[in-house]
């Protein structure tokens, strides 16, 4: 009998090994998205992140390890950070049957203009336009509906579960704008001084204002160094929003003229919700010093 139990035992274990391992492996680019991926269908695939924490998305190199699961993926959640340009037609070449999935179709995507070098006559021809969309909880909304049309296409049999899970997360996004309003609704300077300029489409949709420091990884010159310091001035700005993925020694030498503080804020937290209220606490401590 005890023997009998053991075989039933090891043989419920193989078979949970088997559908664990049998599981729809979807990738995304961020963790952010990750989170995303999760509150629509987290029983139903296993998600892989391809930047791994606190690596930069402007240079992250795929792993071997990354190279070896994509082949058992089925699909790929792209956002449009820099590292998806080099590396997803070497992704798609390698993996011919996986399906990449742009999860900006529908939004407008904003331009990564500097105020030190706008002008009346300013074109956007040679700009980038910014990907920094997850930082904006209504364009998460869009996200989700991009996402979830991927995952009813993969596992159609759960397409009534992914559909209500999508309508409680666009849910759960609209209250979480709600109460950053809320936090930053009596902030009186909105003029905010940042080192990397993720923050563009958080800024927009709270009535901010971002000034960078850095834009497409360049460090701006003496000129442009003196017109970002004298700016800060002008709109008493005495903090300088950094992130971890990014050397702060420009923000420091910046801070150090200004007298400023350095303020850690992370876009790339997987934690999304908690992080964005966390950054609208920050900021309505520090705006208004």
């Amino acid at each position: 009998m005890r023997k009998t139990w053991l075989l039933i035992i090891i043989f419920t274990f193989l078979i949970s090994c088997d559908i664990s391992t049998n599981k729809n492996i979807v990738f995304v680019s961020i963790l952010p998205q990750k989170y995303f991926v999760k509150h629509l269908a987290e029983n139903f695939v296993e998600i892989e992140v391809m930047v791994e924490p606190d690596e930069n998305p402007a240079t992250y190199e795929v792993t071997p390890r990354q190279m070896a699961k994509l082949a058992e993926a089925k699909q790929f959640y792209r956002v449009g950070v820099p590292f998806e340009q080099a590396w997803l037609p070497k992704i798609s070449k390698a993996n011919p049957n996986l399906e990449i999935f742009d999860t900006r179709e529908g939004i407008n995507l904003r331009y990564m203009t500097n105020p030190i070098s706008s002008s009346k006559n300013h074109s956007h021809s040679n700009e980038t336009k910014d990907p920094h969309i997850w930082l904006s909880p209504l364009l998460v909304k869009i996200q989700a509906e991009n996402i979830s049309k991927g995952l009813i296409s993969l596992i159609p049999n759960q397409e009534k579960e992914i559909k209500n899970n999508l309508a409680s997360f666009k849910q759960k996004m609209q209250v979480l704008h709600n109460e950053i309003s809320e936090i930053l609704d009596k902030v009186q300077n909105r003029k905010f001084l940042v080192f990397h300029p993720s923050w563009g489409y958080f800024a927009e949709e709270f009535e901010l204002e971002q000034i960078p420091i850095e834009i497409e990884g360049k460090t701006p010159n003496s000129r442009e160094l003196a017109a970002i310091i004298k700016l800060a001035k002008q709109h008493n700005i005495k903090n300088i929003f950094v992130q971890k993925q990014f050397s702060t020694k420009v923000a420091e030498a910046i801070a150090e003229e200004l007298n400023a503080n350095i303020i850690q804020i992370d876009p790339l937290a997987e934690n999304y919700y908690s992080n964005l209220i966390e950054v609208a606490q920050k900021m309505k401590e520090v705006l208004d010093d």
